[in-house]
């Protein structure tokens, strides 16, 4: 059995206007060539789509069943026809998204906001995610692009350095420590001290600069997340140290963030998997550096 498209959609045009003449105008062809078009549609199928009475065309109970099918396969032909419009504009119809959870609450977001401006069709997925987890993402390509700590393995993927941010302690709003306008390793001695997991090479860092001035912290709890730390210092559970991105809505709401001397630089990584780059990736790579220059600009602390 074969089917010609168009008497398909000259049936459903008959069966969406309801008359064969209505049919016609707004296909732009003549009546005769719309009854000519669903009969042979009938043969084609073998079984009758309408019955003619006094002249009208009547659906059939087979005719009812076989437009719900076609109303189906047209929504799905609509969505081909938008997502071939977005790949002509832009080299993909979506694009898809990962970060770490300390970019996760500000930078990613602000940045894919801008990409929306410039790409209002087109559809986007983020995720957040471990930095290693993300990485597999990628490897496996399931993202497209992706921002992640540089703890990750970086074979399978390519891998660029997007920045490197020195890191800031969080402290509760009425901690002594935030009087001070800068933290020493030496200060947080003793101290209630949140950190982050093992694998992390932030918390690395942070342990191999205690360990040089002889300084151990009162660990109360330890997460993956920059953005627990920061809640929770805000609830007053104690300090932590953290990329200075997570702090983002944390400060507003009374968190106080201090610069550590010496610092300890957070770098992130920009992951694409091995192919070529489409247009939407470009761009949105466009969309992150211009972010990261704002923050420059309005002076957070980035590298």
């Amino acid at each position: 059995m074969t089917m010609d498209i168009r008497q398909v959609e000259t049936f459903q045009a008959v069966m969406t206007y309801g008359t064969t003449a209505r049919a016609a105008e707004v296909l732009g062809l003549s009546q005769p060539a719309v009854s000519k078009a669903i009969s042979a549609l009938e043969r084609s199928i073998e079984f009758k789509l309408f019955d003619r009475h006094k002249g009208r065309l009547v659906p059939t109970a087979e005719g009812q069943l076989y437009f719900r099918e076609v109303q189906a396969a047209f929504v799905g032909i609509a969505k081909l026809r938008s997502a071939a419009a977005r790949i002509r504009n832009y080299g993909s119809g979506d694009i898809r998204v990962a970060c770490r959870s300390a970019l996760s609450t500000s930078f990613v977001p602000t940045a894919v906001s801008a990409f929306k401006k410039k790409a209002p069709g087109v559809a986007i997925t983020l995720h957040v995610a471990s930095s290693s987890t993300i990485r597999d993402m990628v490897a496996a390509d399931q993202i497209d692009i992706a921002l992640v700590a540089d703890e990750v393995d970086v074979s399978g993927v390519e891998a660029v350095t997007f920045n490197d941010a020195p890191a800031v302690v969080a402290l509760p709003p009425e901690h002594p420590l935030a009087a001070r306008d800068v933290i020493a390793p030496s200060d947080l001695h003793d101290i209630d001290f949140i950190t982050l997991a093992p694998e992390d090479t932030t918390r690395r860092a942070v342990e191999a600069l205690f360990a040089k001035h002889n300084v151990t912290p009162k660990v109360v709890a330890e997460t993956s997340y920059s953005a627990t730390i920061c809640a929770l210092a805000l609830g007053g559970a104690g300090c932590g140290i953290v990329h200075p991105f997570a702090t983002v809505g944390f400060v507003e709401r009374g968190l106080v963030t201090r610069p550590m001397v010496p610092s300890v630089l957070i770098r992130t990584l920009l992951l694409f998997p091995p192919r070529q780059k489409s247009e939407l990736v470009k761009l949105m790579q466009d969309c992150f550096k211009e972010q990261n220059e704002r923050e420059a600009r309005s002076k957070q602390p980035l590298g």
